[in-house]
Protein backbone atom coordinates (compact mmCIF):
# COMPACT_ATOMS: atom_id res chain seq x y z
CA UNK A 1 0.00 0.00 0.00
CA UNK A 2 1.33 3.44 -0.88
CA UNK A 3 -0.17 6.68 0.38
CA UNK A 4 0.79 9.94 -1.29
CA UNK A 5 1.38 13.04 0.82
CA UNK A 6 2.67 16.52 0.12
CA UNK A 7 6.12 15.59 1.35
CA UNK A 8 6.58 12.00 0.20
CA UNK A 9 5.04 8.54 0.10
CA UNK A 10 4.77 5.74 2.59
CA UNK A 11 6.42 2.75 0.96
CA UNK A 12 7.97 -0.57 1.91
CA UNK A 13 11.41 0.97 1.39
CA UNK A 14 10.67 3.84 3.75
CA UNK A 15 9.27 1.48 6.38
CA UNK A 16 12.47 -0.58 6.15
CA UNK A 17 14.56 2.57 6.62
CA UNK A 18 12.53 3.56 9.68
CA UNK A 19 12.85 0.05 11.09
CA UNK A 20 16.61 0.13 10.58
CA UNK A 21 16.88 3.37 12.54
CA UNK A 22 14.47 2.09 15.19
CA UNK A 23 16.78 -0.86 15.84
CA UNK A 24 18.67 1.61 17.99
CA UNK A 25 15.57 1.65 20.17
CA UNK A 26 15.70 -2.16 20.39
CA UNK A 27 19.31 -2.07 21.62
CA UNK A 28 18.38 0.81 23.93
CA UNK A 29 15.51 -1.21 25.47
CA UNK A 30 17.58 -4.40 25.64
CA UNK A 31 20.52 -2.71 27.36
CA UNK A 32 18.26 -0.84 29.77
CA UNK A 33 16.41 -3.97 30.87
CA UNK A 34 18.91 -6.81 30.71
CA UNK A 35 20.11 -5.47 34.05
CA UNK A 36 16.74 -6.50 35.57
CA UNK A 37 17.72 -10.15 35.78
CA UNK A 38 21.21 -9.40 37.15
CA UNK A 39 20.31 -7.19 40.13
CA UNK A 40 20.19 -9.79 42.92
CA UNK A 41 23.14 -11.79 41.55
CA UNK A 42 25.36 -8.70 41.23
CA UNK A 43 24.35 -7.56 44.71
CA UNK A 44 25.38 -10.95 46.11
CA UNK A 45 28.53 -11.26 43.97
CA UNK A 46 30.02 -7.95 45.07
CA UNK A 47 28.41 -7.58 48.53
CA UNK A 48 26.44 -4.42 47.73
CA UNK A 49 23.82 -2.67 49.86
CA UNK A 50 20.60 -0.94 48.77
CA UNK A 51 22.37 2.32 47.91
CA UNK A 52 25.29 0.81 45.99
CA UNK A 53 23.15 -1.66 44.02
CA UNK A 54 20.83 1.22 43.15
CA UNK A 55 23.77 3.19 41.77
CA UNK A 56 25.18 0.16 39.94
CA UNK A 57 21.82 -0.35 38.22
CA UNK A 58 21.27 3.30 37.39
CA UNK A 59 24.82 4.51 36.63
CA UNK A 60 24.28 3.71 32.95
CA UNK A 61 21.63 6.41 32.99
CA UNK A 62 24.30 9.01 33.77
CA UNK A 63 26.19 7.79 30.71
CA UNK A 64 22.96 7.95 28.73
CA UNK A 65 22.38 11.54 29.83
CA UNK A 66 25.91 12.46 28.71
CA UNK A 67 25.45 10.58 25.44
CA UNK A 68 22.11 12.24 24.77
CA UNK A 69 23.53 15.69 25.58
CA UNK A 70 26.36 15.37 23.05
CA UNK A 71 24.47 13.27 20.48
CA UNK A 72 22.90 16.37 18.94
CA UNK A 73 26.31 17.95 18.50
CA UNK A 74 27.84 14.76 17.10
CA UNK A 75 24.96 14.21 14.66
CA UNK A 76 25.36 17.78 13.43
CA UNK A 77 29.08 17.28 12.86
CA UNK A 78 29.24 13.80 11.33
CA UNK A 79 25.64 13.05 10.35
CA UNK A 80 22.81 10.92 11.67
CA UNK A 81 24.01 7.59 10.25
CA UNK A 82 27.56 7.80 11.62
CA UNK A 83 26.13 8.68 15.02
CA UNK A 84 24.16 5.41 14.94
CA UNK A 85 27.37 3.54 14.13
CA UNK A 86 29.17 5.16 17.06
CA UNK A 87 26.31 4.10 19.34
CA UNK A 88 26.54 0.47 18.22
CA UNK A 89 30.30 0.36 18.84
CA UNK A 90 29.96 1.76 22.37
CA UNK A 91 27.20 -0.73 23.19
CA UNK A 92 29.27 -3.66 21.94
CA UNK A 93 32.27 -2.57 24.02
CA UNK A 94 30.01 -2.24 27.06
CA UNK A 95 28.58 -5.74 26.59
CA UNK A 96 32.05 -7.29 26.70
CA UNK A 97 33.20 -5.16 29.62
CA UNK A 98 30.12 -5.85 31.77
CA UNK A 99 30.17 -9.57 31.03
CA UNK A 100 33.83 -9.93 31.99
CA UNK A 101 34.01 -7.37 34.83
CA UNK A 102 36.10 -8.09 37.94
CA UNK A 103 34.47 -5.77 40.48
CA UNK A 104 31.52 -3.47 41.06
CA UNK A 105 33.67 -0.46 40.11
CA UNK A 106 34.69 -2.18 36.89
CA UNK A 107 31.04 -2.98 36.11
CA UNK A 108 30.01 0.63 36.75
CA UNK A 109 32.58 1.93 34.25
CA UNK A 110 31.36 -0.37 31.48
CA UNK A 111 27.73 0.33 32.31
CA UNK A 112 28.42 4.05 31.85
CA UNK A 113 30.12 3.37 28.49
CA UNK A 114 27.04 1.46 27.37
CA UNK A 115 24.87 4.25 28.71
CA UNK A 116 26.60 6.74 26.44
CA UNK A 117 25.78 4.48 23.49
CA UNK A 118 22.17 4.23 24.65
CA UNK A 119 22.02 8.03 24.93
CA UNK A 120 23.25 8.37 21.35
CA UNK A 121 20.68 5.85 20.11
CA UNK A 122 17.82 7.44 22.07
CA UNK A 123 18.39 10.81 20.40
CA UNK A 124 19.28 9.87 16.87
CA UNK A 125 16.46 7.39 16.19
CA UNK A 126 13.48 9.75 16.74
CA UNK A 127 15.30 12.64 15.04
CA UNK A 128 16.21 10.56 11.99
CA UNK A 129 12.80 8.88 11.66
CA UNK A 130 11.04 12.25 11.89
CA UNK A 131 13.32 13.70 9.22
CA UNK A 132 12.67 10.95 6.67
CA UNK A 133 8.92 10.53 7.32
CA UNK A 134 5.98 12.10 5.45
CA UNK A 135 3.89 14.27 7.79
CA UNK A 136 0.74 12.15 7.45
CA UNK A 137 2.57 9.01 8.59
CA UNK A 138 5.23 10.45 10.87
CA UNK A 139 3.37 9.39 14.01
CA UNK A 140 3.13 5.74 13.02
CA UNK A 141 6.70 5.60 11.77
CA UNK A 142 7.85 7.43 14.88
CA UNK A 143 6.21 4.88 17.15
CA UNK A 144 8.53 2.25 15.64
CA UNK A 145 11.15 3.65 18.02
CA UNK A 146 8.99 2.82 21.04
CA UNK A 147 7.93 -0.51 19.52
CA UNK A 148 11.60 -1.40 19.14
CA UNK A 149 12.28 -0.31 22.73
CA UNK A 150 9.53 -2.51 24.20
CA UNK A 151 10.56 -5.44 21.99
CA UNK A 152 14.10 -4.98 23.25
CA UNK A 153 12.78 -5.00 26.82
CA UNK A 154 10.77 -8.15 26.09
CA UNK A 155 13.68 -10.00 24.48
CA UNK A 156 15.97 -8.98 27.36
CA UNK A 157 13.48 -10.43 29.86
CA UNK A 158 13.14 -13.56 27.72
CA UNK A 159 16.90 -14.07 27.46
CA UNK A 160 17.27 -13.55 31.21
CA UNK A 161 14.46 -16.02 31.95
CA UNK A 162 15.94 -18.62 29.57
CA UNK A 163 19.40 -18.30 31.10
CA UNK A 164 17.95 -18.69 34.61
CA UNK A 165 15.92 -21.70 33.44
CA UNK A 166 18.94 -23.39 31.83
CA UNK A 167 21.47 -22.59 34.56
CA UNK A 168 19.19 -22.66 37.60
CA UNK A 169 19.63 -19.09 38.85
CA UNK A 170 21.15 -15.76 37.82
CA UNK A 171 24.30 -16.39 39.89
CA UNK A 172 24.79 -20.02 38.81
CA UNK A 173 27.97 -20.86 36.87
CA UNK A 174 27.38 -21.70 33.22
CA UNK A 175 29.27 -21.93 29.93
CA UNK A 176 33.02 -21.26 30.03
CA UNK A 177 32.81 -20.81 33.79
CA UNK A 178 30.83 -17.58 33.53
CA UNK A 179 27.77 -16.91 35.70
CA UNK A 180 24.36 -16.57 34.07
CA UNK A 181 24.21 -12.84 34.88
CA UNK A 182 27.45 -12.32 32.93
CA UNK A 183 25.93 -14.03 29.89
CA UNK A 184 22.96 -11.68 30.21
CA UNK A 185 25.30 -8.75 29.64
CA UNK A 186 27.30 -10.51 26.90
CA UNK A 187 24.11 -11.25 24.97
CA UNK A 188 23.89 -7.53 24.11
CA UNK A 189 26.68 -8.09 21.57
CA UNK A 190 24.23 -9.61 19.09
CA UNK A 191 21.74 -6.71 18.72
CA UNK A 192 24.56 -4.13 19.00
CA UNK A 193 26.42 -5.69 16.06
CA UNK A 194 23.23 -5.98 14.00
CA UNK A 195 22.45 -2.31 14.68
CA UNK A 196 25.88 -1.28 13.44
CA UNK A 197 25.61 -3.34 10.25
CA UNK A 198 22.13 -2.06 9.39
CA UNK A 199 23.03 1.58 10.10
CA UNK A 200 25.62 1.40 7.31
CA UNK A 201 22.81 0.68 4.84
CA UNK A 202 20.66 3.68 5.76
CA UNK A 203 20.59 6.87 3.68
CA UNK A 204 21.60 10.11 5.37
CA UNK A 205 18.83 12.48 6.52
CA UNK A 206 17.83 14.93 3.76
CA UNK A 207 17.57 17.73 6.35
CA UNK A 208 21.18 17.14 7.38
CA UNK A 209 22.30 16.98 3.73
CA UNK A 210 20.59 20.29 2.90
CA UNK A 211 22.12 21.89 5.98
CA UNK A 212 25.54 20.83 4.67
CA UNK A 213 24.81 22.13 1.17
CA UNK A 214 24.75 18.62 -0.34
CA UNK A 215 21.65 19.28 -2.43
CA UNK A 216 22.15 16.58 -5.07
CA UNK A 217 22.40 13.89 -2.38
CA UNK A 218 19.38 15.34 -0.57
CA UNK A 219 17.35 15.26 -3.78
CA UNK A 220 18.31 11.62 -4.30
CA UNK A 221 17.10 10.67 -0.81
CA UNK A 222 13.85 12.61 -1.27
CA UNK A 223 13.06 10.84 -4.55
CA UNK A 224 14.51 7.35 -4.04
CA UNK A 225 13.72 6.86 -0.36
CA UNK A 226 10.90 9.25 0.50
CA UNK A 227 9.00 8.79 -2.76
CA UNK A 228 8.81 12.41 -3.88
CA UNK A 229 8.64 13.26 -7.58
CA UNK A 230 11.94 14.34 -9.12
CA UNK A 231 12.06 17.88 -10.46
CA UNK A 232 9.88 20.73 -9.24
CA UNK A 233 8.44 18.88 -6.22
CA UNK A 234 11.86 17.88 -4.91
CA UNK A 235 13.35 21.30 -5.60
CA UNK A 236 10.50 22.96 -3.72
CA UNK A 237 11.04 20.71 -0.71
CA UNK A 238 14.77 21.45 -0.67
CA UNK A 239 14.02 25.18 -0.73
CA UNK A 240 11.56 24.76 2.15
CA UNK A 241 14.21 22.92 4.15
CA UNK A 242 16.86 25.52 3.31
CA UNK A 243 14.59 28.25 4.67
CA UNK A 244 14.42 26.49 8.05
CA UNK A 245 18.04 25.41 8.64
CA UNK A 246 21.34 27.21 9.13
CA UNK A 247 23.06 26.59 5.81
CA UNK A 248 25.87 29.06 6.45
CA UNK A 249 26.69 27.96 10.01
CA UNK A 250 26.35 25.00 12.33
CA UNK A 251 23.80 24.76 15.09
CA UNK A 252 24.97 26.17 18.41
CA UNK A 253 23.84 25.56 21.96
CA UNK A 254 23.01 29.27 22.25
CA UNK A 255 20.26 28.73 19.66
CA UNK A 256 18.26 26.96 22.39
CA UNK A 257 18.38 29.81 24.89
CA UNK A 258 15.58 32.25 25.67
CA UNK A 259 14.33 34.53 28.43
CA UNK A 260 13.82 31.65 30.88
CA UNK A 261 17.14 29.89 30.37
CA UNK A 262 15.92 27.74 27.52
CA UNK A 263 13.35 28.75 24.92
CA UNK A 264 9.81 27.82 26.11
CA UNK A 265 9.52 25.14 23.42
CA UNK A 266 12.71 23.51 24.67
CA UNK A 267 11.23 23.52 28.19
CA UNK A 268 8.17 21.70 26.83
CA UNK A 269 10.46 19.00 25.46
CA UNK A 270 12.37 18.79 28.74
CA UNK A 271 9.18 18.51 30.82
CA UNK A 272 7.72 15.88 28.49
CA UNK A 273 10.87 13.84 29.11
CA UNK A 274 10.87 14.40 32.87
CA UNK A 275 7.22 13.46 33.34
CA UNK A 276 7.70 10.37 31.18
CA UNK A 277 10.19 9.12 33.76
CA UNK A 278 8.78 10.54 37.00
CA UNK A 279 5.71 8.30 36.71
CA UNK A 280 8.11 5.46 37.55
CA UNK A 281 7.79 3.33 34.43
CA UNK A 282 11.36 2.07 34.55
CA UNK A 283 10.93 0.83 38.10
CA UNK A 284 8.68 -1.81 36.55
CA UNK A 285 11.38 -2.85 34.08
CA UNK A 286 14.56 -2.39 36.12
CA UNK A 287 13.32 -3.85 39.39
CA UNK A 288 10.23 -5.89 38.55
CA UNK A 289 11.77 -9.29 39.32
CA UNK A 290 13.09 -8.05 42.67
CA UNK A 291 9.82 -6.21 43.38
CA UNK A 292 7.58 -9.24 42.89
CA UNK A 293 9.95 -11.47 44.88
CA UNK A 294 9.66 -8.97 47.72
CA UNK A 295 5.91 -9.50 47.95
CA UNK A 296 6.05 -13.26 48.06
CA UNK A 297 6.49 -14.56 44.50
CA UNK A 298 9.20 -17.16 43.77
CA UNK A 299 12.12 -16.15 41.51
CA UNK A 300 10.77 -18.21 38.59
CA UNK A 301 7.30 -16.70 39.08
CA UNK A 302 8.79 -13.21 39.25
CA UNK A 303 10.53 -13.69 35.91
CA UNK A 304 7.26 -14.96 34.40
CA UNK A 305 5.36 -11.93 35.71
CA UNK A 306 8.05 -9.64 34.27
CA UNK A 307 7.66 -11.35 30.90
CA UNK A 308 3.88 -10.93 31.03
CA UNK A 309 4.31 -7.25 31.85
CA UNK A 310 6.72 -6.88 28.94
CA UNK A 311 4.30 -8.57 26.50
CA UNK A 312 1.58 -6.25 27.77
CA UNK A 313 3.85 -3.32 26.93
CA UNK A 314 4.34 -4.61 23.37
CA UNK A 315 0.58 -4.98 22.83
CA UNK A 316 -0.04 -1.50 24.23
CA UNK A 317 2.50 -0.04 21.81
CA UNK A 318 0.68 -1.67 18.90
CA UNK A 319 -2.40 0.22 20.07
CA UNK A 320 -0.37 3.44 19.96
CA UNK A 321 0.73 2.71 16.38
CA UNK A 322 -2.94 2.44 15.37
CA UNK A 323 -4.12 5.53 17.24
CA UNK A 324 -1.39 8.18 17.21
CA UNK A 325 -2.15 9.56 13.73
CA UNK A 326 -5.91 9.26 14.36
CA UNK A 327 -6.37 10.76 17.83
CA UNK A 328 -3.26 12.91 17.73
CA UNK A 329 -0.45 13.26 20.24
CA UNK A 330 -2.13 15.54 22.80
CA UNK A 331 -5.32 13.50 23.29
CA UNK A 332 -3.29 10.30 23.53
CA UNK A 333 -1.10 11.81 26.26
CA UNK A 334 -4.17 13.10 28.13
CA UNK A 335 -5.78 9.65 28.17
CA UNK A 336 -2.50 8.08 29.25
CA UNK A 337 -2.02 10.47 32.17
CA UNK A 338 -5.51 9.69 33.46
CA UNK A 339 -4.97 5.91 33.26
CA UNK A 340 -1.56 6.14 34.94
CA UNK A 341 -2.88 8.32 37.77
CA UNK A 342 -5.63 5.77 38.51
CA UNK A 343 -3.45 2.65 38.25
CA UNK A 344 -0.53 4.06 40.25
CA UNK A 345 -2.95 5.22 42.93
CA UNK A 346 -4.34 1.68 43.16
CA UNK A 347 -0.82 0.24 43.41
CA UNK A 348 -0.07 2.62 46.29
CA UNK A 349 -3.22 1.49 48.09
CA UNK A 350 -2.44 -2.19 47.45
CA UNK A 351 1.12 -2.01 48.76
CA UNK A 352 -0.10 -0.11 51.82
CA UNK A 353 -1.76 -3.40 52.83
CA UNK A 354 1.51 -5.40 52.82
CA UNK A 355 2.41 -7.45 55.91
CA UNK A 356 5.63 -9.05 57.13
CA UNK A 357 5.49 -12.64 58.34
CA UNK A 358 8.70 -14.34 59.53
CA UNK A 359 10.74 -11.65 57.77
CA UNK A 360 8.97 -12.10 54.40
CA UNK A 361 6.83 -9.33 52.92
CA UNK A 362 3.55 -10.30 51.22
CA UNK A 363 0.23 -8.83 50.12
CA UNK A 364 -2.71 -10.46 51.94
CA UNK A 365 -5.94 -11.65 50.37
CA UNK A 366 -6.67 -10.28 46.92
CA UNK A 367 -4.29 -7.32 47.24
CA UNK A 368 -1.53 -9.17 45.40
CA UNK A 369 -3.81 -9.63 42.38
CA UNK A 370 -4.95 -5.99 42.61
CA UNK A 371 -1.31 -4.85 42.60
CA UNK A 372 -0.51 -7.09 39.64
CA UNK A 373 -3.54 -5.94 37.62
CA UNK A 374 -2.84 -2.30 38.46
CA UNK A 375 0.80 -2.66 37.41
CA UNK A 376 -0.23 -4.05 34.04
CA UNK A 377 -2.93 -1.38 33.63
CA UNK A 378 -0.20 1.18 34.29
CA UNK A 379 2.00 -0.43 31.63
CA UNK A 380 -0.93 -0.34 29.17
CA UNK A 381 -1.61 3.31 29.96
CA UNK A 382 2.04 4.22 29.51
CA UNK A 383 2.81 1.92 26.57
CA UNK A 384 -0.14 3.09 24.47
CA UNK A 385 0.44 6.78 25.15
CA UNK A 386 3.38 8.38 26.95
CA UNK A 387 5.93 5.77 25.87
CA UNK A 388 5.67 6.30 22.10
CA UNK A 389 4.03 9.74 21.94
CA UNK A 390 6.82 11.52 23.81
CA UNK A 391 9.48 10.15 21.45
CA UNK A 392 7.35 11.12 18.46
CA UNK A 393 6.85 14.63 19.82
CA UNK A 394 10.53 15.08 20.63
CA UNK A 395 11.36 14.16 17.06
CA UNK A 396 8.93 16.65 15.55
CA UNK A 397 8.11 19.62 17.82
CA UNK A 398 11.41 21.42 17.28
CA UNK A 399 12.14 23.41 14.10
CA UNK A 400 14.84 22.18 11.71
CA UNK A 401 17.23 24.90 12.88
CA UNK A 402 17.55 23.40 16.40
CA UNK A 403 16.07 19.89 16.21
CA UNK A 404 19.13 17.75 16.88
CA UNK A 405 20.49 20.00 19.63
CA UNK A 406 17.12 20.50 21.34
CA UNK A 407 16.26 16.79 21.17
CA UNK A 408 19.62 16.01 22.75
CA UNK A 409 18.93 18.34 25.69
CA UNK A 410 15.41 16.94 26.17
CA UNK A 411 16.66 13.36 26.02
CA UNK A 412 19.46 14.17 28.48
CA UNK A 413 16.81 15.48 30.88
CA UNK A 414 14.92 12.24 30.40
CA UNK A 415 17.92 10.13 31.34
CA UNK A 416 18.69 12.30 34.37
CA UNK A 417 15.08 11.92 35.51
CA UNK A 418 15.35 8.17 34.90
CA UNK A 419 18.52 8.12 37.01
CA UNK A 420 16.79 9.94 39.87
CA UNK A 421 13.82 7.55 39.86
CA UNK A 422 15.94 4.40 39.53
CA UNK A 423 18.47 5.43 42.17
CA UNK A 424 15.89 6.46 44.75
CA UNK A 425 13.54 3.52 44.28
CA UNK A 426 15.44 0.99 46.46
CA UNK A 427 15.49 3.46 49.35
CA UNK A 428 11.83 4.36 48.78
CA UNK A 429 10.96 0.66 48.64
CA UNK A 430 12.69 0.14 51.98
CA UNK A 431 10.53 2.96 53.38
CA UNK A 432 7.42 1.37 51.83
CA UNK A 433 6.25 0.63 48.31
CA UNK A 434 3.04 2.52 49.04
CA UNK A 435 5.09 5.72 49.41
CA UNK A 436 6.98 5.08 46.19
CA UNK A 437 3.88 4.49 44.08
CA UNK A 438 2.05 7.35 45.78
CA UNK A 439 4.82 9.71 44.59
CA UNK A 440 4.59 8.32 41.05
CA UNK A 441 0.79 8.76 41.10
CA UNK A 442 1.21 12.46 41.97
CA UNK A 443 3.67 12.83 39.08
CA UNK A 444 1.11 11.25 36.72
CA UNK A 445 -1.53 13.73 37.90
CA UNK A 446 0.84 16.66 37.31
CA UNK A 447 1.61 15.31 33.83
CA UNK A 448 -2.11 15.47 33.03
CA UNK A 449 -2.24 19.16 33.98
CA UNK A 450 0.95 19.84 31.97
CA UNK A 451 -0.41 18.23 28.80
CA UNK A 452 -3.72 20.07 28.97
CA UNK A 453 -2.15 23.51 29.29
CA UNK A 454 1.30 23.29 27.67
CA UNK A 455 1.41 20.73 24.85
CA UNK A 456 0.31 21.67 21.32
CA UNK A 457 -0.87 19.23 18.69
CA UNK A 458 1.56 18.40 15.85
CA UNK A 459 -0.46 15.80 13.93
CA UNK A 460 -0.31 16.33 10.16
CA UNK A 461 2.14 19.27 10.24
CA UNK A 462 5.37 19.10 8.22
CA UNK A 463 8.68 19.61 10.01
CA UNK A 464 9.14 22.83 8.07
CA UNK A 465 5.96 24.17 9.74
CA UNK A 466 7.48 23.85 13.23
CA UNK A 467 8.42 27.25 14.64
CA UNK A 468 9.93 28.55 17.88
Amino acid sequence: MTATTSDGKLSARLIFIALGAALGGFVFGYDSSIVNGTVDAVEHEFGLNAVTIGFTVSCALLGAALGAWVAGVVSERVGRVRTMLFASILLAISAIGCGLCFSAADLIVWRIVGGIGVGFASVIAPAYIAEVSPAAHRGRLGTMQQMAIVLGIFVAFLVSALLVFVMGSADATGWFGLAAWRWMYLSLLVPAALYGVLSLRLPESPRYLVERGRYVEAAAVLTRDMGMNAGAETEKKIEEIRATVHVERRQKFSDLLGRFGFHPLVWVGILLSVFQQFVGINVIFYYSTTLWKSVGFAESDSFTISLITSVTNVVATIVAVLLIDVLGRKLLLTIGSAIMTLSLGMMAVAFAQSVTIDGAVSLPGSWGIIALVSANLFVVGFGATWGPAVWVLLGEIFPNSIRAMALGVAAAAQWIANFIVSTTFPALADAGLALAYGIYAVAALLSLIFVIFMVKETKGRTLEDMKL
